[in-house]
């Protein structure tokens, strides 16, 4: 029995999708495609949708979510869906006083900064976060062979949002409490580790085909903090959802030097950003794992000549590694022509093609 097969799994034939084939390292018909934040800004059809309804209220619709996943899908072609969520949508489902603004990101009225503030964090229940289930059982229901991504923001990341209260470009509060106080520092990272695995557990149970966990800041720490202070939690996270038969993504930006110790935890593929050619980051990850990525966001902004050769030059990287999903090297970008992903898809299909 393989690794990622389950009683109550996908049917098999999002199993022998291009993409979940890629996930396990074995033979595909061609390269699979699928880009962080394909549902979203970049297309007119998703600001239509949204026009009125708040980030985080259209994340606890189903019929939105469903709709907004499946955007993408039917526009590029791509060969993976990705459940269109936030990171923070769990921390909203547990009771915190936080908003999502639009140009800035992630707000939390009160952030977390002393032990008392850890009760705050308390335990996420499958109930709370009910209209998820709801959602990822009409996508799979509507995707039929196509594979959903479900994912959640890794321990640190949240951390991050939550100790700064919005985004941040030096962490400062972030490290002041990592540096000086270790074991609170570890302690909220546990807990979050414990609401995230349980985010992740109902997408997959839901029906979800693979997961990702997304460590937007992690490139912000030296590689010792990352393996003292974060990997831990990270780790906790996927062996949380080892069990359960799917395969698990790890990726972070900016994390060129952290890709050893990304893969240490536990993910069955790393993704790596446009700052590290394929071929290098598979070999600082190390063997058994496949890799995603890594094209820069910014080329498709570009003639696309210049895209297609971009791409060329990514493939190229990855022609002899073992399990290659094509991605960018983050998330699309918000003003990034939508049709210039659909020649992509195109362009990396063809270009892999197995006759």
């Amino acid at each position: 029995m393989s690794a990622y097969d389950r009683p109550s799994g996908p049917p098999t034939a999002t199993q022998d999708s291009a993409f979940l084939r890629a996930c396990r390292r074995e033979p595909v018909p061609h390269t699979p495609v699928w880009f962080m934040r394909q549902a979203g800004r970049s297309l007119p059809e998703y600001r239509k949708v949204r026009e009125g309804i708040s980030m985080l209220d259209s994340c606890m619709r189903p019929d939105l979510v469903t709709e907004i996943t499946l955007q993408p899908v039917r526009r590029h072609g791509v060969d993976a869906a990705i459940y269109f969520s936030d990171i923070v949508v769990p921390l909203k489902a547990i009771g915190l006083d936080l908003d999502i603004r639009p140009g800035v990101g992630p707000v939390v009225e009160r952030p977390v900064r002393t032990r008392a503030d850890l009760e705050r964090l308390r335990p996420l229940e499958a109930g709370d976060v009910s209209y998820v289930t709801e959602a990822v059982r009409l996508l799979v229901a509507e995707l039929g062979a196509t594979p959903l991504i479900g994912f959640a923001g890794a321990p640190f990341t949240l951390a991050s949002y939550l100790v700064e209260g919005g985004p941040s470009k030096n962490h400062e509060h972030t490290k002041a409490m990592m540096y000086g106080d270790p074991q609170l520092w570890a302690d909220l990272l546990d807990r979050l580790a414990g609401i995230t695995s349980t985010f992740l557990r109902v997408q997959i149970e839901a029906g979800a085909s693979a997961v990702q966990l997304f460590d937007s800041w992690a490139g912000a720490l030296r590689p010792e903090d990352y393996r003292r202070s974060v990997l831990p939690a990270s780790k906790k996270v996927f062996d949380a959802v080892e069990g359960l038969g799917v395969p698990r993504i790890h990726f972070g930006v900016g994390t060129g030097e952290l890709l050893g110790a990304m893969s240490e935890a536990g993910a069955d593929v790393v993704g790596a950003d446009w700052r590290v050619r394929l071929d290098e980051a598979a070999l600082r990850i190390g063997p058994g794992k496949a890799v995603q990525g890594n094209l820069d966001p910014a080329v498709l902004f570009a003639p696309r000549e210049a895209v297609a050769d971009q791409a060329d030059q990514v493939l190229e990287a990855a022609a002899d590694l073992d399990g290659h999903i094509f991605n960018l090297g983050h998330g699309v970008l918000p003003a990034t022509d939508p049709d210039a992903l659909t020649r992509l898809v195109a362009h990396v299909h063809e270009r892999t093609a197995k006759s």
